[in-house]
């Protein structure tokens, strides 16, 4: 083959990979793109509404202030929306103008292919207008974006707590036991309960729930029941409570990074007289020291602040009412009473008391 064909052959490669991207640019000038993100924040915007309404019907109480949240979100993208659209439609336009002789020159690179000569200076010449034209197409898709970039941000962040709502309140609802009639689910978190001071691959998984009352930990996984040559072929789904202790007994929350990349988060959790344990020690797949804060929250009622339905009267007032002392043995009722308990038993000598 001559170097005359193998220029002509390197050009024509040349204009079909200026093809492609003059493609991906008559897209990109549209801002395809962009405008589906901003259609996709649209629709998340005006669904804010009611994913917060399906909670609340669920039973999710906390965090007041999302239908303020939710609300104030729409008003600004209500003010935004218009000179972003406005902003998109006039670059869309202007550069547009650009991309036609680029158009144009790639059709006079093709009529040229056989003489690399006088097709080299154009083709560099259209390289060129097509770096810049995808520059300035970067730079006013950043502008444009940097309008509503923290309103984003902050519609993610609420989104990504909805869904971790969502979640805790599926996973109560397919739980083994009931929460309490006055009580409410505040977080929950995938996590293994490490039953011996090392992580073993036999320690139970399954999920932490922390409540406004209790922290709750239920084994939930699937099990080899059926091996050949060491690869599992049948597996069955372990679903039971394994412990529940209310926060009131939790006395001291250590929290550790572990791991060889120090990316596991551990939290151990020293317990009072009355918790089913002294400590309990849990890998959650979660941040530690944000846990560590919610239980202490718990603990300390915070969560009662932020109840967007508040609680009843009369819940309060059974357990300040609640006995002192067992009406059968005379005993101490050393037990913490709860919310929406109907009765205590004496652990002494059994007997059940109506609160």
């Amino acid at each position: 083959m001559t170097t005359s064909s193998n220029s002509a052959e390197e050009i024509a490669q040349k204009i079909r990979s200026l093809k492609n991207q003059l493609t991906g640019l008559q897209e990109d000038v549209r801002f395809t793109s962009l405008r589906d993100r901003i259609e996709d924040l649209q629709t998340t915007v005006n669904n804010l509404d009611q994913e917060i309404a399906n909670l609340r019907a669920r039973g999710y109480v906390f965090n007041k202030g999302l239908e303020t949240q939710a609300k104030d979100f729409a008003q600004q993208w209500r003010t935004l929306q218009p000179g972003v659209t406005r902003q998109i439609e006039e670059q869309a336009k202007l550069l547009g103008t650009s991309l036609r002789p680029i158009e144009n020159q790639i059709t006079q690179l093709a009529a040229r292919v056989q003489n690399p000569s006088t097709a080299r200076p154009l083709l560099n010449r259209v390289e060129a207008a097509i770096s810049t034209l995808e520059g300035n197409i970067s730079a006013a898709e950043k502008s444009i974006q940097g309008m509503f970039d923290q309103l984003k941000a902050q519609v993610n962040e609420l989104v990504a707590r909805l869904a971790r709502a969502d979640w805790m309140l599926t996973e109560i609802s397919e739980a083994t036991f009931q929460l309490l009639s006055a009580e409410a689910g505040i977080v929950a978190v995938k996590a293994v309960w490490v039953k011996g001071g090392k992580e073993r691959k036999d320690d139970p998984e399954g999920v932490l729930f922390l409540t406004d009352q209790r922290l709750i930990f239920e084994q939930k996984e699937k099990v080899a029941t059926k091996k050949v040559l060491f690869i599992t072929t049948e597996k069955k789904l372990v679903q039971q409570l394994l412990w529940q202790c209310p926060v009131a007994l939790v006395e001291e929350i250590k929290t550790e990074k572990q791991g060889m990349l120090k990316n596991e988060d551990h939290l151990d959790i020293n317990l009072a007289s009355g918790a089913p344990y002294p400590s309990v020690h849990v890998h959650i797949w979660g941040d530690c020291e944000t846990w560590r804060t919610l239980i202490k929250r718990a603990k300390s009622k915070d969560f009662d602040k932020d109840r967007a339905i508040p609680i009843s009267a009369a819940d309060v007032e059974k357990v300040k009412s609640a006995p002192e002392s067992c009406s059968a043995c005379g005993a101490t009722v050393d037990q913490v009473v709860l919310r929406g308990m109907d009765s205590i038993t004496c652990n002494y000598c059994g007997h059940v008391m109506r609160l």
